[in-house]
């Protein structure tokens, strides 16, 4: 299945127009996780940076698949 990972905040928005194919849900978790795992690598400042951002990743029709605020800090 294509998957889009948009970032979202109250302000603006980035889509993403190109997609992913994952297999399935389980795939999708993992590459969710790889993603947000990037983003927190390469910015040292992402809970202040992102506070306000989520990504949300929905399907070919639109529907949301899995959302995550990206300004919380890893467990």
């Amino acid at each position: 299945m294509r998957c889009f990972f948009h970032l979202a905040s109250t302000h603006d928005q980035i889509l993403d127009n190109c997609g992913l194919e994952v297999a399935d849900l389980d795939a999708l978790h993992h590459q969710v996780a790889r993603t947000i795992h990037e983003v927190r690598q390469d910015d040292a400042h992402c809970e202040e940076n992102w506070r306000d951002w989520q990504l949300n990743v929905v399907d070919e029709a639109g529907s949301l698949l899995i959302s995550v605020p990206l300004g919380i800090p890893p467990a």
